[in-house]
């Protein structure tokens, strides 16, 4: 498959992973979906213009093409359930709220789903594992932050209005507690945001399998709310007047990262 993610290379030991920002369908998935499906509702929107401030601070940059509603990069390969709550699968099935995501009986068919797998997920996590590596080899540890959006309310999901600034280390075993900290400290700052660490998003499939603290590999993930940047409703137009202010906080949280690296690992 042709534009599968969107990779640029950068000079500073930190990866920002986008595995949600994708519109683009196969054949199959869009012939399949319910009329509620069109309007991809359930898409990261905007995520890489949101951080288009990355490059200046040497990032690299990892950004899927394809809809989560082909395949969720954010799922491990086997389908093992990540959370014991509601949640969608490596090939979602159904909408945010609930509802089916296919008219009965249109669902991809197995050997599709299979042609995703390793079509699809198969490159973007190989251009993960080696951009960590190669981070790691030439700093001698690699942050990875995995950059990811959702409406401010999913009453299926959570209870009541998401926090704006959702922070996961997957309980804490994805990265020193000490990052996590300093990344906290920069949210609690944020006079005009809420914050939490740990909350309902301890971190997906991307977390919790390449944060790896004894390998100096440091693994965050970040839910944003997507009221702080963007209009919630069809179209889900971009607004630049919250956006500004919340890529503010976004900055600091990725320089805070930079500077704990710096301060931990001496370069």
């Amino acid at each position: 498959m042709d534009n599968v993610l969107c990779f640029n290379r950068g000079t500073a030991p930190l990866l920002i992973s986008m595995p949600h920002p994708g519109t683009l369908l196969t054949p199959a998935v869009e012939a399949g979906l319910v009329e509620a499906g069109w309007d991809l509702t359930d898409t990261d929107w905007h995520i890489p213009r949101l951080y288009d401030f990355a490059a200046d601070l040497g990032a690299s940059t990892l950004a899927a093409q394809y809809s989560r509603f082909v395949i969720d990069l954010n799922r491990p390969a086997d389908d093992t359930p990540l959370y014991a709550t509601a949640t969608t699968g490596l090939f979602p099935e159904t909408l945010f709220d609930g509802e089916p995501l296919y008219r009965e009986g249109e669902t991809p068919s197995a050997a599709e789903r299979a042609r995703y797998l390793a079509e699809i997920w198969t490159p973007y996590h190989r251009s993960l594992r080696e951009e960590l590596d190669r981070i790691r080899a030439e700093f001698g540890y690699a942050l990875l932050f995995d950059a990811h959006s959702i409406r401010s309310f999913v009453p299926r999901l959570f209870d009541g209005r998401l926090p704006d600034f959702n922070l996961g280390t997957n309980a804490g075993a994805s990265c020193d507690p000490a990052l996590a900290e300093a990344l906290v400290a920069v949210c609690a700052d944020a006079r005009d945001y809420s914050h939490v660490l740990n909350g309902r998003f301890k971190g997906g499939y991307i977390t919790r399998h390449y944060g790896e603290p004894d390998r100096d590999i440091h693994a965050v993930q970040l839910e944003l709310a997507q009221c702080t940047y963007m209009d919630e409703q069809v179209p889900f137009d971009y607004r630049e007047d919250l956006a500004a202010p919340t890529q503010v906080v976004l900055r600091k949280l990725l320089q805070a990262m930079l500077e704990w690296g710096r301060e931990t690992y001496g370069r």
